[in-house]
C-alpha cells in the first residue's frame, strides 16, 4: 500500500515526531508507515487523515500486489 504521509507531513510542517505525538503513536511507527512496512490500521489512517485534513483515501493508495 503507498502513502502519502512524509508528503502531507512536509505540508503540514511537521516532523514524524509531531504526528506521531498528534495520533498516539510512536515516531517509529511514523517512520515505518512512510517506508512502506506497516499498514495502519482503521483507526490510526482515521486519525491521520483527519490531523491532514483529508479523506483516507487521499493519503493510502492500494496497490496491484495487495
Amino acid at each position: 500500500m503507498k502513502n502519502k504521509i512524509k508528503v502531507q507531513r512536509a505540508i503540514h510542517n511537521l516532523t514524524q515526531d509531531d504526528l506521531a505525538r498528534k495520533v498516539a503513536v510512536s515516531r517509529q511507527t511514523i517512520n515505518t508507515m512512510e517506508a512502506g512496512k506497516y499498514v495502519p490500521s482503521t483507526v490510526l489512517a482515521l486519525k491521520l487523515a483527519r490531523v491532514f485534513g483529508v479523506p483516507v483515501d487521499a493519503l493510502f493508495e492500494l496497490e496491484e500486489t495487495d
